[in-house]
């Protein structure tokens, strides 16, 4: 019976150097993304290297890497490093290079404000490739983990205990090194180091004491203005009617750092928020608006409030700065985390028909409320009750229903799939950009899978 197996050969050489070019299939995504990236204008990153020291790797190749490791899962430096040497895709967008860990983690740095041209630019693409035509959006959001623990929180509350019980123990100390009978204790204990360890340890809570003043103000401001606007409304509401509005009056705001604000020492602008599937974690509210029918994102961006109600305004601001090449969306969806009045009227300003419901709907609605059509607005009857009669209609249920199938997949593929669950970077800025990265990251691998399409329909014709 003759072998039925190939023969395992590690040893005879290649008569030609080999090529990564052979090793890599025509239709990967590692040459897609290098063919993007060749388009993208690098010019401005260029030009921040100096002609001084050893030769830089091409910011080009630095991109490629960056955005291939977020688009297939990974984002750690030292993990990419590695990757130049294990895979293919990663030789093949490097070059048979190998830059180090260090270089790509301070190249992610360095580069972080330059991410958004290129997001956009790489939008540009899209639509110039026949893929992106902004029509009807839909934003969204989900709670991605800071790079700390939560347990690194400290309240307002335990930060006041905490102070009191360093400096019963700084007192202690300092009995302990008067006392000249404590000699023994002395022996055992460095005490000028418990000292300064108390010290620092004071400072350190001095100043989250005072950020959280801080944030505690910018609060407050925020809350005062919120609360004039509501009163201005229930004020009209008043007058137009000559009796009390229904519901209670808005009450003002406290003013005052409260026991329960919380600062992380580890990452301080990042926030605890609730998570889906119950509990608390350390989190930033990442941000993104999807084009319904590519599955694209258009605008992306993260944000310190656990509340998806001020998120719609920074969208809206994120979509008007496209280019105009871009078009202009004309229908807006959200669910109702992001519904208020002024957020209707802002999407009407923008020429954008809102599709925002107004409160949580039962799935299995009444056959008679399904089959009957709803009553025409009034005349004069603002856009909240335009928007709830839009919503009522058979075309305003079909229109609303893409929302649950718009961003969610694309949130469950970037958490599940390429198992983006927490920022690399810390601080506000930085997981900004960072978002934008995975955004990019999700753009092109959302463009390859439609390019693939197109040119297998093209094949067939």
């Amino acid at each position: 019976m003759g072998n039925r197996f190939k023969t395992i050969d590690r040893d005879t050489p290649y008569m030609f150097p080999p090529s990564v070019q052979e090793w890599l299939p025509e239709k990967h995504l590692a040459r897609f993304v290098v063919e993007i990236v060749s388009k993208l204008d690098v010019r401005k990153l260029e030009d921040c290297y100096t002609k001084r020291g050893s030769e830089g790797y091409h910011p080009a190749a630095m991109l490629g890497l960056l955005f291939y490791g977020y688009a297939t899962g990974v984002f750690s430096s030292r993990k990419l490093e590695q990757a130049t040497y294990d895979s293919v895709a990663f030789r093949y967008i490097a070059g048979n290079t190998h830059p180090d860990h260090d270089t790509i983690a301070n190249f992610r740095k360095r580069f972080l404000e330059e991410l958004k041209p290129l997001f956009v630019e790489i939008l540009l693409l899209a639509q110039a490739m026949g893929f992106l035509k902004l029509g009807r959006v839909t934003l969204d959001g989900t709670k991605v983990k800071a790079n700390a623990s939560k347990h690194s929180a400290l309240s307002w509350g335990h930060i006041r205990k905490l102070e009191q019980q360093l400096r019963e123990e700084v007192e202690e100390l300092m009995r302990m090194a008067e006392e000249a009978d404590n000699g023994e204790e002395a022996e055992r204990l460095d005490i000028p180091a418990e000292l300064a360890r108390r010290e620092d340890r004071l400072k350190a809570l001095e100043e989250a004491k005072a950020k959280l003043a801080e944030r505690a103000a910018e609060r407050q401001k925020a809350e005062q203005a919120e609360y004039e606007e509501k009163m201005a409304r229930w004020e009209a509401k008043r007058k137009g009617s000559g009796k009390k509005p229904p519901g209670s009056k808005p009450k003002a705001p406290a003013a005052g750092v409260r026991d329960k604000d919380q600062i992380n020492l580890t990452d301080e602008e990042s926030r605890i928020m609730p998570v889906s599937g119950g509990g608390f974690e350390q989190s930033y509210n990442a941000q993104a608006v999807v084009d319904n029918e590519s599955l694209l994102i258009v605008a992306a961006h993260v944000s310190q409030k656990a509340n998806d109600k001020k998120e719609l305004e920074p969208a809206l601001e994120a979509l008007a700065e496209l280019p105009e090449p871009l078009g202009r969306a004309q229908e807006f969806l959200a669910d109702n985390g992001y519904f208020s009045e002024p957020n209707v009227e802002s999407c009407v300003e923008q020429k954008m028909t809102p599709y925002i419901a107004v409160g949580r709907e039962s799935h299995y609605l009444p056959i008679k409320e399904l089959s009957s059509s709803p009553d025409l607005p009034r005349e004069d009857a603002g856009e909240v009750e335009k928007m709830k009669h839009r919503l009522k209609t058979w075309e305003g249920r079909a229109i609303y229903a893409e929302r649950k199938c718009t961003p969610e997949p694309v949130f469950g593929i970037i958490k599940s799939v390429l198992g983006f669950r927490q920022f690399s970077l810390r601080g506000h800025n930085a997981v900004d950009a960072e978002w934008d990265l995975v955004s990019i990251a999700w753009n092109l691998k959302r463009m390859h899978t439609l390019w693939w399409r197109q040119q297998q329909i093209v094949r067939v014709c």
